[in-house]
């Protein structure tokens, strides 16, 4: 796994599990920490997660909710949004874009950020 970014936005690359949560999470608390506004977090280039590695975002989540900021995740690979529709996540957490929901209709998510 690796994390690139800064207080801003981050982006994760590689997988996101229990090998690879602690870290992980050091990093993401440490940007949501340092920072004000959103903090956009990239999965574009995430290969696999587990429960673990979903919990690490849920616990960045609610952290940025804690100092006043908002977690937003961009770039979410299509098996990750279906998970986070079947778990109804995708009405908590801020996602760009669209999430198809099991039905094939067009759940709307947050408005893409400039």
């Amino acid at each position: 796994m690796r994390i690139t970014g800064d207080h801003g936005g981050l982006a994760i690359q590689g997988r996101l599990d229990v090998r690879t949560a602690a870290d992980a999470r050091t990093r993401l608390h440490l940007a949501v920490d340092g920072g004000q506004g959103d903090l956009v977090l990239d999965l574009s280039a995430l290969e696999s997660w587990d429960a673990t590695g979903l919990g690490v975002i849920m616990g960045t989540h609610r952290r940025a909710g804690r100092l006043g900021r908002r977690l937003v995740l961009r770039g979410v690979p299509a098996q990750l949004q279906r998970l986070l529709v079947a778990t109804r996540l995708h009405r908590i957490l801020a996602v760009e874009g669209t999430v198809p929901d099991p039905y094939g209709t067009t759940l709307p998510m947050v408005a893409p950020f400039l």
